[in-house]
């Protein structure tokens, strides 16, 4: 499985952004889906996931403000609005072929490049 992530870039804090995650290879096998983040000098760190189902879970510094969705085709976007700066990470979109849920990010399988999003205060 191959991942591919696109829509980082510059706003301005309270604005909004749009991540994209287009999948390739063996898609039929991929379970959980989901995106993580890492700030300079921090932990990378869980976002969002979402299961094949379609039920997502949300990190609490996120909720409310970040959405999580998955197509047929296993697109998987991040529709962030009301950002702050301490948004400010490259994020990663990830997937597995079980589940996300209470997987340490060092075991997660599948990992995209990442895309920079950066909030200005």
């Amino acid at each position: 499985v191959q991942l591919q992530a696109f829509g980082g870039g510059l706003v301005q804090s309270g604005g909004s952004l749009r991540l994209s995650c287009v999948p390739s290879g063996s898609l039929s096998s991929v379970r959980d889906m989901g995106w993580y983040r890492q700030a300079p000098g921090k932990q990378r760190e869980l976002v969002a996931t979402i299961t094949h189902s379609g039920r997502p879970i949300y990190a609490d510094s996120v909720r409310g403000r970040f959405t999580i969705s998955r197509d047929n085709a296993q697109k998987l976007y991040l529709e962030m609005d009301s950002l702050k700066p301490e948004d400010t990470a490259v994020y990663y979109c990830a997937a597995s072929l079980g589940t996300l849920s209470g997987l340490r990010w060092q075991n997660v399988p599948y990992w995209g490049q990442g895309t920079l999003v950066t909030v200005s205060s």
